[in-house]
């Protein structure tokens, strides 16, 4: 039977609402009680995923910042690795900003170049709020993710002009059809869910995996038992054609998924 249970919390742990159900959190408060360990991956900021996790009621593996940054069930710091300066500083300038919300996440902080009521709606169960800030002018130090929002075909575009400048020099991915996120080189949920089993003492096969986005492709490639959302991302769908599909955030199917699995009674 499972050991460990990695989930990613946007359209995969929370609801539409980007929040905890009460189902989802007693499902996975049970499973603790049976011994079995957390592993919560995604893109969001550690503040962020530390209130996140306050309300789910467990001890949890943090990888956040889609493995720029990992810390232990006690906040620990595990592993780090930011975005070279000089990186970052090219980043922000308007070739790639222009036509997005531009975020940086610092690890006390969560930057912004001009406000969004969306991206607080998002993070209403954490509390975690952003400062706005001259990023095109930040000096580039200490920035494990930069994120741009914005429509989709637009970022399409960016994610095109931010590959053919930098090629393997950055990881970038979709978290969401609006977030386009970057990384340094080597950085993802992958990785640090290898660094966490290893840590563990754990075997890969002892390990079940939930993802929806484009960030979780290798979250669920080294997971044993990676599980699919109805509502994942096509690309992710393609890239992914035989792992087993579940329902989707809104019908909690993480948690319908675990309780079967682990024969717990509904």
């Amino acid at each position: 039977m499972y050991q460990l249970i990695a989930s990613d919390l946007d359209g995969t742990l929370l609801n539409g609402e980007h929040m905890v159900d009460a189902y989802t959190a007693e499902t996975l408060r049970m499973l603790e009680e049976r011994g079995v360990q957390f592993v919560i991956a995604t893109g969001r900021h550690y503040l962020d995923v530390m209130g996140i996790r306050d309300v789910l009621g467990i001890r949890a593996h943090l990888i956040t910042s889609n493995g720029a940054r990992i810390h232990s069930p006690d906040n620990q710091l595990i592993h780090a690795e930011d975005i070279p300066a000089n990186l970052v500083k090219e980043l922000s300038q308007a070739e790639f900003a222009a036509g997005t919300l531009l975020n940086f996440y610092l690890d006390d902080a969560w930057l912004i170049d001009q406000h969004s009521q969306y991206l607080l709606d998002m993070h209403q169960d954490s509390g975690f709020t952003y400062r706005i800030e001259d990023l095109a002018n930040h000096n580039g130090h200490g920035v494990p993710k930069i994120l741009y929002i914005g429509d989709h075909a637009h970022l399409l575009g960016v994610e095109s002009k931010l590959r053919e400048r930098f090629g393997n020099t950055l990881y970038i991915t979709f978290s969401m059809p609006d977030c386009l996120e970057v990384m340094a080189a080597g950085v993802s949920k992958g990785h640090a869910l290898q660094v966490v089993l290893d840590r563990l003492g754990l075997k890969r096969e002892q390990c079940i995996a939930f993802g929806d986005g484009q960030n979780d492709l290798e979250l669920l490639q080294t997971a044993g038992h990676p599980r699919l959302m109805s509502n994942a991302n096509p690309r992710l769908i393609a890239a992914l054609p035989n792992v087993v599909k579940i329902g989707s955030n809104e019908e909690s199917a993480v948690a319908k998924h675990l309780r079967s699995a682990f024969n717990m009674t509904h």
